[in-house]
């Protein structure tokens, strides 16, 4: 099991970062509450990690926090949810606001993330009334702030915003057209692809 990785931030192309460590490069996959806390690329960073294994495929999931790793543990958990929607879910909302809605029975919230309908939602305040109280400490913990280790910065692509903010939403879900049209309104000039995203994630609450 890999819980844990320290190393070389090495790209950022929401809602994937690889990181460098030890010489072994590694393709992991951030929600974007986790995403918007990462070092520049170059620089030392730390995540809490959750390994998936499937038939077709060896996935790597990265968190700023425990709090945020044992939140997803226990959304997989649930009837009905897999790595992916858990991703979305928190993408769509920080560890603290999600227990919220399952302390509140917030319906109204969760149908607001892509792929969560009313059954689904229903379902997760639920299964989950009882198994988050563990989740209510302090999640503001950042260990994927830079390090002070800066290298030369020979990684960084220069991708168009808009379009790496609406690859990276239509990843976690969300429907090309409705997206499309959502980022070029909110787009303003200077914006980087995470002021985007953080955008509109915000608007779709």
């Amino acid at each position: 099991m890999i819980g844990r990785i320290r190393g070389i931030l090495v790209e950022k192309h929401p809602p994937q970062v690889l990181i460098e460590a030890a010489g072994v490069g590694y393709e992991i996959q951030l929600p974007m509450t986790s995403f918007y806390q990462l070092a520049d690329v170059g620089e030392e960073v730390i995540v809490y990690t959750h390994f998936v294994v499937r038939e077709d495929a060896q996935l790597l999931f990265g968190f700023a926090n425990q709090s945020e790793r044992a939140l997803f543990r226990e959304l997989i958990k649930a009837n009905g949810v897999g790595p992916k929607l858990a991703l979305t879910i928190l993408s769509g909302m920080s560890a603290t606001q999600f227990v919220h809605c399952v302390q509140h029975q917030d319906v109204n919230a969760l149908v607001k993330l892509p792929g969560v309908g009313k059954k689904t939602a229903e379902r997760l305040l639920v299964e989950l009334k009882d198994r988050l109280s563990h989740l209510l400490c302090d999640t503001s913990e950042n260990p994927l702030a830079a390090q002070s280790h800066p290298i030369e910065n020979t990684f960084v692509v220069a991708d168009d915003p808009k379009d790496e903010a609406i690859s990276a939403l239509v990843a976690l879900g969300y429907k090309p057209a409705q997206i499309s049209k959502t980022v070029h309104n909110l787009y303003r000039q200077g914006m980087s692809s995470e002021d985007v995203i953080r955008d509109v994630l915000r608007s779709m609450l």
